[in-house]
């Protein structure tokens, strides 16, 4: 270890440039969210907390952009997945949850012409 350094040609600053595609600010979260965000990114084994919320806020944003006729077409194609899935057995039914019990009870009660 030297006795003296020279720091006359020394800069301030960041060791490493910041990216000029992002903005450093502060914001106020609860508690819970922040907990949420960092549990998943530990359930993922790692990552960064930040990250994560920042493509839950682009997803948020792309639905938001995404016009009426497309959100419709999605939630159509949705349903007609869930339509085409297979009718429970009565056998099946009596081990499913209540949920599915009371579907199927519905589908039973009300059947669909075509």
């Amino acid at each position: 270890m030297k006795d003296e350094y020279d720091f006359s040609k020394g800069v301030r600053g960041a060791i490493f440039p910041t990216s000029s595609r992002k903005t450093r600010i502060t914001i106020r979260l609860d508690d819970d969210v922040l907990d949420w965000f960092r549990a998943k990114v530990d359930a993922m084994g790692g990552g960064n907390y930040q990250t994560l919320m920042n493509a839950a806020l682009r997803s948020h944003i792309a639905r938001e952009r995404e016009p009426l006729e497309e959100t419709l077409r999605r939630v159509v194609r949705e349903e007609l997945a869930n339509a085409a899935a297979p009718e429970p057995t009565p056998e099946r039914t009596e081990r499913a949850t209540p949920r599915k019990a009371k579907i199927a009870a519905d589908r039973a009660s009300n059947p669909r012409t075509t």
